[in-house]
């Protein structure tokens, strides 16, 4: 069974040729710098809204953002965080894919509709307050989300919510702190496009023949001007 993770399906949607190096031959892009203070902030976010979760209590920034939601209290919640070991898993038997995703927390709003909830940590000068447009690959990545709890039966609602923490560069002291402006930013998603893309990866996967490099993707031209023998 081929294991597909949510970062491979929105590899192959950014540039199929990619994919296929990848998945096919082996020829992964260059790996990115890891963000261990965006880890760190991931974390303990996700210990602080555990404690709400245990007590069925909103968290202050639910509150503070009037939103009828509180942590859910999912019997598979830490299983489907483990994006490693677990996510939240689809198989498409038809196709041999293994299909996952590990979230960063689900919420539940009063109706019994869970919402998927993605934390985001930068530093800059002014507080991240709403969704820039080259952020195009934070949406599908919520919308990877919400179809695959939707395939696990959850009745998932349209409404997702990015936390967006932002480190302030602006205080005239370190002081071992670092403040944070958090703020909630509704996505209304549509996962229409997810089951078609699955079919596409299929087909790929099945053909002998490398994708065409796209104009666009600063990976294949660097291959190809590095006479990569897998992209002549």
């Amino acid at each position: 069974m081929i294991k597909l993770s949510r970062s491979k399906i929105d590899l192959f949607v950014e540039c199929p040729r990619c994919f296929y190096l990848n998945l096919k031959l082996g020829v992964k892009r260059p790996p990115g710098l890891p963000f261990n203070l965006n880890s760190a902030v991931d974390h303990l976010l996700k210990k602080e809204f555990d404690l709400h979760r245990q007590a069925g209590t909103k968290h202050p920034v639910q509150d503070r953002f009037e939103l009828d939601t509180i942590p859910a209290n999912h019997p598979q919640i830490d299983n489907w965080r483990d994006s490693l070991h677990h996510g939240v898993i689809f198989q498409d038997l038809e196709k041999d894919f293994h299909i996952y995703g590990g979230i960063d927390d689900l919420w539940i709003n009063s109706k019994g509709e869970y919402h998927v909830v993605d934390y985001k940590a930068t530093a800059k000068n002014e507080p991240v307050m709403e969704l820039a447009e080259w952020m195009t690959g934070y949406k599908r990545q919520m919308e990877i989300y919400q179809w695959l709890l939707r395939k696990n039966g959850l009745p998932v609602s349209d409404i997702a919510y990015f936390l967006y923490c932002t480190g302030s560069r602006n205080e005239n002291e370190f002081n071992d702190q670092i403040k944070f402006h958090s703020q909630i930013i509704p996505y209304k998603g549509n996962d229409d496009w997810v089951d078609q893309t699955i079919e596409d990866i299929f087909q790929c996967l099945q053909s002998e023949e490398i994708p065409r490099e796209k104009d666009n993707c600063e990976y294949c031209k660097y291959a190809i001007s590095y006479g990569n023998i897998f992209v002549k």
